[in-house]
Order: structure tokens, then sequence, then C-alpha cells
């Protein structure tokens, strides 16, 4: 009994600091994640927390981060403590046009632009502009649940409103 407790720690420690799995809630993120649109019906996902330690993260990527409606002056509809899963768009340096606004917007130092797959259904970057990487949580590298859907969780390729970082102006530019 004693010596399966004193592995407690260890294990509190890998759960917390290593590798876990968790539910993806709502539908922001279908076709990926939840793609029958029921509320009772969620997918269960493996959270790897030491890739993501690195603060090193690919565009395409799907990442979870703490909810960032303290970052920006937007009324959260969800409890400000709850993890929400999106998609890396852009890294900085990057340049994004959002999906509402004809503006661009570049990704400075230390952030990166999220978004959900499905952006109708998603409070994300477009509505709160960008983040700081370091409230990246954890990388989403499989599903586990439903088991027909048990596998990897694909890279989208790279958005055609995102340009990669340190163009010189007038080259290669897309808006004009």
């Amino acid at each position: 009994m004693w010596k399966a407790a004193a592995w407690f720690p260890v294990m509190v420690f890998a759960i917390d600091h290593g590798f876990s799995f968790g539910p993806v809630e709502g539908r922001s993120m279908q076709p990926t994640f939840n793609p029958d649109a029921s509320q009772m019906k969620r997918d269960i996902v493996f959270l790897n927390k030491w890739a993501a330690a690195d603060h090193e993260f690919e565009r395409g990527e799907v990442v979870t981060l703490m909810h960032v409606s303290f970052v920006a002056e937007v009324e959260s509809p969800t409890d400000p403590k709850c993890m929400i899963t999106k998609r890396v768009i852009a890294l900085q340096g990057d340049t994004v046009k959002p999906l509402r606004s004809d503006k661009t917007v570049k990704v400075p130092e230390g952030h990166c632009w999220i978004e959900g797959d499905e952006g109708f259904h998603s409070i994300d970057s477009n509505t709160f502009g960008t983040v700081p990487v370091a409230l990246i949580k954890a990388k989403v590298t499989r599903i586990l649940w439903p088991p027909e859907r048990f596998g990897p969780v694909a890279k989208k390729p790279l958005s055609d409103r995102v340009k990669i970082g340190f163009i010189q102006p007038g080259v290669n530019d897309v808006w004009g």
C-alpha cells in the first residue's frame, strides 16, 4: 500500500505537466472535433503538455489554451478558468487578414493567431486578436474517443489569409 502511495506525486506531476486527456466542448472545431453536432457526444482528445512546454508551435497545429477573455475586452460566454481548443493559424511575424475585416494584423513577438475550424461558431483571434503563446498549455495530438474516430489530429495547410513573416513591403504583397 505504501509503495503505491509513494508513486502518487509522480502520477500527479505527469498528469499536470506531461500528458492527459480531455473533452472538446462545442462546435467551434467542427468538423475536426464533434462532427455530428450532438452535445451529447463529445470527442475526447490526448493532450501533450510536454510538446507545448518549449512554446514552439507550427501553423496548422491544434492546441489548448487558457481562456483569453481576460486578455481582450470581450465578455466571455464561458468560465474564464476553462481551457479552449483552437488551431494555430499564424505565428509571430506573420500577417493575417481576419475573417470579418479588411485590415491586416501583424502577429507580435511571443504571440500567435488562433481560430476554430468552424469560423461561424468560434470565438477566437478574429474576436479578441492575437494571444500570448505562454497561454498555450498543450498540443492536441490524437482523438481518443469515440473509438471510430481514434487517430492522429491532422494539421491543416497554411491559410491563404496568412503571409509568413519577415516579407519585405511590396514583395509578394497579397493585399496590395
